[in-house]
């Protein structure tokens, strides 16, 4: 009977290591994915001649065609954040791979580097 035991909880814990290993592999990604969204989204509005109308146009635009097709994850304000996440961390290779995308939102949201 012992035996039996220990096998199911070394499989249970296989189990439970491969899917937090996954987790944080598609939140990475995700990351990945918002930070590369946000700094397409910059550098379209850097060559617009009228960069604040341009910028607001171009986030009504890009969320109406994507919000359609992927969800609310697109939305306008999503694609702020987004924008904003590329802004504050400008470098990908800087990015930490043990942070995740809602630790990432909330470290934009201060706007001095000390205190994030």
């Amino acid at each position: 009977m012992l035996l039996n035991s220990v096998i199911i909880y070394d499989i249970k814990h296989i189990i439970s290591n491969a899917k937090d290993a996954v987790f944080r592999a598609v939140d990475n990604e995700r990351t990945r994915m918002y930070w590369q969204i946000g700094k397409r989204i910059f550098e379209e509005e850097q060559q617009g001649k009228d960069r604040a109308n341009y910028g607001e146009f171009l986030l009504v635009f890009i969320s109406k065609e994507l919000e359609s097709e992927y969800g609310n994850g697109f939305s306008k304000r999503y694609l702020e954040i987004m924008r904003q996440f590329y802004r504050t961390f400008p470098i990908a290779n800087t990015l930490c791979s043990q942070l995740g995308w809602s630790q990432y939102k909330l470290l934009i949201r201060f706007n001095d580097n000390d205190k994030r």
